[in-house]
């Protein structure tokens, strides 16, 4: 999780507001949601919700993959799959160079390579999809590194007395900050120089070494397990199935937008996981469906779709002077019928049974 700053006007004002975004893992990549829309935040504020933001991402994504506990799975037998740190990624470079690589799906591949020890297996991915929008974004926050940085040697230059080392390093720090993707890729320094009227100038140059590794890991992730004799295309298939399960948890938060349960009783967690395993078998029930009939997994696109269809009640006049109501559904369109084809689905014109519609109480009846 991680604070996101967001500006917009309002009477014509430039205003800055703060949101609490939450980044989660998806077969093309990882997406951003929003958990909260936190309003204007003073410094003290931000300071708060920043380690609060550090903390709550700590324990999803440090938790499960901490080496204490997975030696306390290891110990008790369990297995596991997990993701790990990006900075892990680093220790597995040599492998990414090479070419015997597994499709497992269009644009998706993976290669096994075992632990020294031989207790575990990593699991290297790349996904063609999410490459080229990691390096979509290394080249934008670039550009806007190499943009600050022209402005700030352009005020040096233009500067006409002595300028403070630490304000213009808090500025550079600024920058770099607001674009923590790619500041690795930047050496910069600020050098004395007499015969400046600012007294400093700006030296700056890219770094090769950043470039290269960040050419050479754009769209890759590490997986670890200790389950043995899997094939690669097994052991993705099973993460991405725990991908699902997981977001299963968070339609709550999500689509059905219902507050954080906090529950006490042990039944009560019991009936929240039967509720998010039915959710699931449904969820997987209508994958199935749309791979049998040649749409792929994207199963909100298909929701998304069909939330679309809408239940209208028409209500008209008989020659006895009575209402009657008509429950319709709207006609869909072309991209519509043509998914609702492809699954085998017949959209009714009506639902139910035409019904009477009641007359209005009277004033003596009332």
């Amino acid at each position: 999780m991680f604070l996101k700053r967001c500006s917009r006007k309002k009477d014509g004002k430039p205003h800055t507001y703060w949101q609490l975004v939450e980044s989660y893992r998806t077969p093309r990549g990882s997406r951003h949601r929003v958990v909260a829309y936190l309003g204007e935040l003073d410094k003290s504020e931000r300071r708060g919700w920043g380690r609060l933001a550090l903390h709550l991402d700590g324990k999803a994504a440090g938790g499960m993959v901490s080496e204490d506990n997975l030696q306390f799975l290891r110990d008790r037998g369990g297995l596991y799959l997990v993701g790990t740190p990006r900075g892990m990624l680093k220790k597995f470079q040599a492998y990414l160079l090479d070419s015997d690589w597994s499709e497992v799906q269009e644009g998706i591949e993976v290669k096994l390579v075992n632990s020294p020890d031989g207790r575990e297996t990593f699991v290297l991915c790349r996904s063609a999809d999410r490459r080229e929008k990691e390096k979509a974004i290394h080249e934008r926050f670039a550009k806007r590194i190499e943009a600050g940085l022209g402005q700030l040697d352009r005020d040096l230059k233009q500067a006409r007395k002595k300028r403070d080392r630490t304000i213009l390093e808090r500025r550079i720090g600024r920058l770099l900050g607001r674009n923590s993707r790619a500041a690795g890729g930047f050496k910069i320094e600020l050098i004395e120089e007499i015969r400046c009227p600012a007294g400093l100038t700006l030296h700056w140059s890219r770094v090769d070494a950043w470039r290269q590794w960040a050419r050479l890991s754009e769209g890759c992730y590490l997986l670890r397990t200790n389950l043995t004799g899997q094939s690669p295309e097994t052991l993705w298939q099973t993460y991405m199935q725990l991908t699902d399960v997981e977001a299963v948890f968070r339609t709550g938060k999500s689509d059905l937008k219902i507050r954080p349960l906090w529950h006490q009783l042990e039944h009560r967690v019991q009936g929240h996981i039967l509720f998010s395993f039915l959710a699931y078998a449904l969820w997987k029930t209508l994958q199935i469906w749309m791979e049998r009939s040649g749409l792929g997994r994207g199963v909100r696109t298909v929701i998304e779709e069909c939330a679309r269809l809408k239940a209208n009640d028409v209500i008209l006049k008989t020659s006895a002077g009575r209402q009657i109501r008509l429950c319709c559904i709207t006609q869909p369109d072309p991209p519509q019928r043509a998914l609702l084809d492809r699954m085998g689905l017949v959209i009714p014109e009506r639902l139910g049974r035409p019904s009477w519609v009641p007359a209005p109480k009277t004033l003596k009846e009332v």
